[in-house]
């Protein structure tokens, strides 16, 4: 018994982020996509009450964040192509 006690438990691996996804997404996305994208969760997120509903706030707030985020590589990519555009 005492060697199962030093034995360290089963690690999972955790799953690796698919950023290939999320640069596809942005390669075709328009903004009411991105607006789109987290509409279900955020209506989730406002229909908690009690003592989850701090939580929620701070989920919405990176919500928020992320949101942000992905506008701004919208606004990077549109910048990049009228940028090839001018130089053809």
């Amino acid at each position: 018994m005492a060697a199962r006690r030093n034995e360290e438990p089963t690690r999972i691996p955790m799953p690796q982020p698919e950023y290939p996804v999320i640069a596809t997404f942005v390669d075709a996305a328009q903004q009411a996509d991105i607006d789109n994208l987290f509409s279900d969760v955020r209506e989730g997120l406002a229909a908690l009450k009690g003592p989850k509903a701090e939580q929620a706030k701070k989920v919405a707030k990176a919500l928020e964040r992320t949101e942000e985020l992905m506008s701004h590589l919208l606004q990077v990519r549109e910048k990049i192509a009228s940028e090839r555009k001018g130089k053809r």
